[in-house]
C-alpha cells in the first residue's frame, strides 16, 4: 500500500506542481493536504498549455486520479469554486474531487484579520499573502473554527459564526476601527457555496485507508515547503501549518506506516517570498539575472521572488527531517550561461564554521555563506534527457548536490514543459 509524500526542501516555488504532474498519470490519488489559497502551483502541459492551480492538487489535470483535499488545508470556498469552474471550462473533470469535512473554512474575518494585522505590524510583518490562511489556522488551534462539514447544518453554521464573530468583531471594531462582518450575510453567502460543493463533501480518509488497503498509489502533495514549517521552519517567518513529510499523515490522515518514499523538489539556486532571512540571497546582477531567467514571480500574489545560490545547508537539513529518498533538482537551465556556480556549503556564525542549520533565529540571521565555486557552462541544455546528455559541468554541479545533500537527485529539470527533464532514476 504505497503513499509517496511529495514535498519542497527549500522556501517554496520549487516547482511541485510540475513533478506532480510528472508522475500523476501513475498514482491513483492526489492528496492536498496542507496550506490553503496562499500557494500555487504552475504547470504547463504537453499541448502547451499552462494552468495556474491554488487549491486544488495538481494531479487534476490527469484524467485518471482521484484528487483530494484533505482535512489539513484551509479553504476559501469562493476562491475554491471559482477555480473548479475555470478547470471545467477548459475541459478538465472536476467530478473527481472530493473535499474532507473536516477541512477548515476561510472566513470573511480572517481575511479581514490578515490584512489589518499585517499592516500594523509594519516593518515587522512577516509578509502574509493575506488571505487569511493564518487567521484561520489560528482558529482552528483555538477550537473555534468552522468546517466544511458544517456548510451543510445552517444552524451549526450560525451558531458557529456569532460566537467567533462575538470576538472578532469587537477586536476588528475597537482595536483595528474596521466595520464588524455581518453574520446574516455571511451565513448567506456560505450557504449559497454549500449548494454548489456539497457533492464533493465526503470522509476522505475512509476513502484513502479503503484504496491503500486495496493496493492503490496515493501521492501526498504539499504547499509551500520544510523551510516554511510552523515548527521546522524559519519561525515567525513561515506558513501556518506544517508542509513538511510528517505533516502529510496528519494533513491527509494517512498512517506513517503507509509512506514508502518522500520525494524533495528543490530548484538548482534558491528562492523566497516574503521577509524572513535567506543567508545566500542575492542583491546584484546575479540575483536581478536569476529572477529574470527564472521568472521568478509567484503563482498566486505575483510578488518578486527574492533569489540566491543554492543552499546546501538548508538541502541537508531538509533531507534529514522529511527522510527524503528522492531529490527533483528544477530550473538547472536558469544556471546555463554562468562562469562560475557557487554552492553554500557552510555558514559562519559568530566566527565559527557550520555545515549544521543554527539552532536560534539569531544565529540563522547572521548566518554568513561559505561558497564553493564550481565552473560553470554554456550550452543549451533544454533538450537534455539523459544523465550523460548534459555539459560535464552540470553533470558535477548535480554530482555535488547529490554529495552534499546526502540522498539521491533522481530528476533534473531542464525547461518549464512536463517532459524537459534528464531522468536518472525512476521515481515510482
Amino acid at each position: 500500500m504505497p503513499a509517496i509524500v511529495l514535498i519542497g526542501a527549500q522556501w517554496g516555488d520549487e516547482g511541485k506542481g510540475k513533478v506532480t504532474d510528472m508522475i500523476g498519470g501513475d498514482v491513483d490519488y492526489v492528496v492536498r493536504y496542507s496550506g490553503g489559497n496562499n500557494a500555487g502551483h504552475t504547470v504547463v502541459t504537453p499541448d502547451g498549455q499552462k494552468f495556474a492551480l491554488h487549491l486544488m492538487p495538481s494531479g487534476a489535470l490527469w484524467p485518471n486520479a482521484a484528487i483530494v483535499i484533505g482535512n489539513g488545508v484551509v479553504i476559501d470556498p469562493k476562491v475554491l469554486l471559482i477555480e473548479i469552474d475555470g478547470l471545467a471550462e477548459r475541459g478538465v473533470d472536476v467530478s473527481r474531487l472530493m473535499i474532507s469535512g473536516d477541512a477548515h473554512l476561510i472566513m470573511p474575518h480572517h481575511r479581514a484579520l490578515d490584512r489589518v494585522v499585517e499592516r500594523y505590524l509594519g516593518s515587522s510583518r512577516i509578509g502574509t499573502t493575506g488571505r487569511g490562511i493564518g487567521p484561520a489556522y489560528g482558529d482552528k488551534v483555538a477550537r473555534m473554527g468552522i468546517r466544511v462539514q458544517d456548510l451543510l447544518d445552517p444552524g451549526i453554521l450560525r451558531k458557529k459564526l456569532e460566537i467567533v464573530l462575538r470576538e472578532r468583531n469587537q477586536v476588528l471594531f475597537k482595536v483595528y476601527n474596521r466595520k464588524e462582518i455581518d453574520v446574516d450575510a455571511t451565513v448567506e453567502e456560505y450557504l449559497t457555496y454549500a449548494e454548489r460543493l456539497r457533492p464533493y463533501i465526503t470522509d476522505t480518509r475512509q476513502v484513502l485507508w479503503k484504496g491503500l488497503e486495496e493496493g492503490r498509489t496515493v501521492l501526498l502533495e504539499g504547499a509551500q515547503a520544510t523551510m516554511l514549517d510552523m515548527d521546522h521552519g524559519t519561525y515567525p517567518f513561515v506558513t501556518s501549518s506544517n508542509p513538511t513529510a510528517g505533516g502529510a499523515c496528519v494533513g491527509a490522515g494517512v498512517p506513517p506506516t503507509a509512506i514508502t518514499q518522500v520525494i524533495g523538489v528543490t530548484k538548482a539556486y534558491t528562492t523566497r517570498v516574503g521577509s524572513g532571512p535567506f543567508p545566500t540571497e542575492l542583491f546584484d546582477d546575479f540575483g536581478v539575472h536569476l529572477r529574470k531567467v527564472g521568472r521568478e514571480y509567484g503563482t498566486t500574489t505575483g510578488r518578486e521572488r527574492r533569489t540566491g545560490w543554492y543552499d546546501a545547508v538548508v538541502a541537508k537539513y531538509a533531507t534529514r527531517l522529511n527522510g527524503i529518498t528522492d531529490l527533483v533538482v528544477t530550473k538547472l537551465d536558469v544556471l546555463s550561461g554562468l562562469e562560475t556556480v557557487p554552492i553554500c556549503v557552510a555558514y559562519e556564525v559568530d566566527g565559527k564554521r557550520t555545515d549544521e542549520m543554527p539552532m536560534t533565529q539569531t544565529e540563522f540571521h547572521h548566518a554568513t555563506p561559505i561558497y564553493e565555486e564550481l565552473p560553470g557552462w554554456w550550452e543549451d541544455i533544454s533538450k537534455a534527457r539523459a544523465f550523460g546528455d548534459l555539459p560535464a559541468n552540470a553533470q558535477r554541479y548535480i554530482e555535488r548536490i547529490e554529495e552534499l545533500a546526502g540522498t539521491r537527485v533522481s530528476i533534473v529539470g531542464v525547461g518549464p514543459g512536463r517532459d524537459e527533464n534528464v531522468v536518472r532514476h525512476s521515481l515510482l
